[in-house]
């Protein structure tokens, strides 16, 4: 692992503790599971089946709860798509996705938190993790162009 590209995670379990440590974030997603070098210096793989969620955090000794705000309570402003996950033990998770398909993970998906002030970065959550998932809206649609204010008519033009 390439210490300048290592991302500080903390990866959820459903039955288990979770654990703390640090992923390459181009490679941490294999098909046996997560690798995650651990705190105390040793490689794990992580089965898709254990993981509830990985949270990219800014730092491992928040004080915040690693659940945080889940839900957004309005519509979110930042392009993409709005989704909504119940994850299998019925915790209800929101996220915006890229309106991008090609940049989906065959393993699951990678979110951006309703609370940007958390210590949450990013999330990737798991398929095997899911029971629903469903798309509650699409935020700044490219299809259609943003429109410009006119210029105001009182202004005076330049050469006149």
């Amino acid at each position: 692992m390439a210490g300048s590209t290592n991302k500080k995670v903390v990866i959820r379990r459903f039955e288990r503790e979770s654990i703390a440590g640090v992923v390459n974030p181009g490679t941490y997603l294999r098909p046996a599971g997560v690798e995650v070098l651990t705190q105390s210096g040793s490689v794990a793989v992580i089965p898709y089946a254990e993981i509830k969620a990985v949270c990219f955090v800014r730092d491992f000794g928040s004080s915040e709860s690693p659940a945080g705000s889940r839900l957004f309570q309005a519509r979110p402003k930042t392009e993409g798509l709005w989704v909504r996950m119940r994850l299998l033990d019925d915790e209800l998770m929101d996220g915006l996705l890229p309106n991008n398909l090609l940049q989906l993970e065959p393993f699951g998906f990678t979110v951006i938190p309703p609370n940007p002030s958390s210590s949450n970065q990013r999330i990737f959550v798991p398929r095997s993790a899911l029971l629903e998932f469903h798309v509650l809206g699409v935020v700044g649609s490219p299809l259609r162009p943003r429109r410009r204010k006119p210029l105001p008519k009182t202004q005076m033009e330049m050469f006149e």
